[in-house]
This record gives structure tokens, C-alpha cells and sequence, in this order.
């Protein structure tokens, strides 16, 4: 029988208040990766939510380059990721952070295409066990 929680303090993240207008969303689903949280609607991996050090604190837009011009001449905030240029990104350190991260979380719920791309499909685990002889 599993513990409860009970007494635990868990930690709540940091942008955990982002996240919630997309929770009720029926498609939604909130998972963990690479270190951030990872929301998906309807299959699409739209935002990361990072709250680590930087260049890893704030937002990870999923979106295609193609339309990257048209959502940061929207939200002049953002910019390519240093590490990842394939997204964009909204560094926490921004002036207008919680203003923005709410204009593409609202973006994300009026279903914008140009938010959001479709997760490769996961490799098969290879299963455990004797090697064949050649």
C-alpha cells in the first residue's frame, strides 16, 4: 500500500498559475520534460515551462520557424532560444513576462496554428533478454 502524502510539502512550480486556464481543456495534458513541464492540446506540444537556470527560465513556445516572424512582431518579447532556435522562447527576465506569457497561453487556447507542433512518435523499448545467435 502506497504512503500518502500526507505531511509532505511538494514544491509548486513556478509557473503553475500559466498552466491552469489550459487544464480545462479536455484534450490537455501536462507532462514532464527535459526538466520542464510540457503541455499538450489536442496531440500538439504547444509551451514548455521552464523554471530553471537560463537560458532555461520562462517559456518554450513549440512552434514551426516559419512562423516565428509573425508571433514575435505579435509579442515583441520573444526571441529564438539560444539553445533550441527551433522555438522561441520568453525569458522570464522579461519586463512584461506574466503580461506576455498570458497573451500566448491565451493564443494556446484559441487554438492560434501557429502554436504548436506534433511530438515525434516514441521509439519502442527494446525488450530485456538473450541476444540471438548468429
Amino acid at each position: 500500500m502506497a504512503k500518502p502524502d500526507i505531511g509532505r510539502i511538494r514544491r509548486v512550480h513556478t509557473y503553475a498559475w500559466l498552466w491552469e486556464p489550459l487544464e480545462g481543456e479536455p484534450s490537455f495534458v501536462l507532462r514532464s520534460m527535459f526538466g520542464t513541464k510540457a503541455a499538450y492540446l489536442e496531440g500538439k506540444l504547444t509551451v514548455c515551462f521552464s523554471d530553471g537556470k537560463e537560458p532555461w527560465r520562462g517559456l518554450l513556445v513549440a512552434t514551426e520557424k516559419d512562423h516565428h516572424a509573425s508571433l514575435v512582431s505579435e509579442i515583441g518579447d520573444l526571441r529564438p532560444h539560444p539553445v533550441l532556435p527551433k522555438w522561441l522562447y520568453l525569458p522570464d527576465s522579461s519586463d512584461r513576462f506574466e503580461r506576455s506569457a498570458e497573451r500566448i497561453v491565451g493564443l494556446i487556447v484559441r487554438r492560434d496554428p501557429r502554436i504548436g507542433v506534433v511530438p515525434k512518435p516514441r521509439k519502442k523499448a527494446r525488450r530485456a533478454g538473450p541476444k540471438p545467435r548468429p
